[in-house]
């Protein structure tokens, strides 16, 4: 990493919902796969990580007499330091518009956006229904929130003989409360005030006397967490319980969402 190049500023953290802004480009280089990588002193984009996949878009230049764009493809983290690769929309602009120090716009494709935050969502949904099942035990361990196959892992097992069971139970847990809704907040808290939010424990990976990022679904305690989410849970529109299966010390839990065509029409 540039020691020379600060932190990027993740405007995510502080508005999830957030799809257009205005920042400085800082620097860029070329990858080997031939793409462009820009850092701009803060982002909207969410880069792939946490079980969630990168945002996409694309970025403009300030100026209203400027017709450059560069499509956003991806989005890595690293260091603290966001890297948007991607490629100039027509190729002989490249020069005029990479200049440090130039305002851009950043534009987030909202349909994918949307989606992979009803997909990371509806993860920490099934936690909090677990929760009220009795299972509790079930420590969450990984987590896959792309489209290809959403699922959440946990330590701890079910007995064989309940799994079908606890499977029906725990989609029917996740749909009501889905169909009753309930506010989602994020916010970056003082160590202390997070493991409270949290039920009074934290994860051993966030240091004490850290500013964890915690994230809060409806009346379930908070959890650490990076990513993007709805602001109400009523926004999963609904979920499927495709697979539960736990074995060897795991359960596993693979889910889906509902589409937007699934929500109920109004009635006249």
């Amino acid at each position: 990493m540039d020691s020379s190049v600060s932190r990027t500023k993740l405007e995510y953290y502080d508005d999830m919902w957030k799809l257009q802004s205005k920042t400085t480009l800082i620097s860029f280089s070329k990858g080997d796969d031939g793409r462009l990588a820009l850092i701009l002193d803060s982002t909207i984009f969410h880069p792939q990580g946490g079980g969630q996949p990168a945002d996409t878009g694309f970025i403009t230049a300030a100026t209203d007499d400027s017709n450059f764009k560069f499509i956003v493809q991806d989005v890595r983290s690293k260091d603290g330091i966001v890297y948007h690769y991607g490629v100039m929309e027509e190729e002989d602009s490249v020069r005029d518009f990479l200049e440090k120090g130039r305002e851009v716009l950043l534009h987030v494709d909202e349909c994918r956006r949307k989606l992979n935050s009803r997909l990371h969502s509806a993860g920490h949904l099934l936690d909090g229904c677990l929760l009220n099942m009795g299972l509790g035990h079930l420590e969450p361990a990984k987590a896959y929130h792309f489209p290809d196959g959403p699922f959440v892992e946990y330590k701890g097992t079910v007995p064989q003989n309940e799994l079908q069971n606890k499977q029906k139970e725990l989609e029917v847990e996740a749909n009501e409360l889905i169909s009753t809704g309930g506010i989602v907040s994020a916010a970056v808290l003082p160590y202390e005030e997070a493991s409270a939010l949290c039920g009074g424990y934290l994860p051993d990976y966030i240091p004490k006397g850290s500013t964890p990022r915690i994230v809060k679904l409806g009346n379930f305690p908070g959890c650490p967490c990076g990513g993007t989410h709805v602001s109400d849970i009523s926004e999963i529109i609904s979920m499927k319980v495709s697979q539960m299966r736990s074995k060897k010390g795991m359960t596993k839990v693979f889910y889906t969402v509902g589409s937007c065509e699934d929500m109920a029409l109004p009635t006249n």
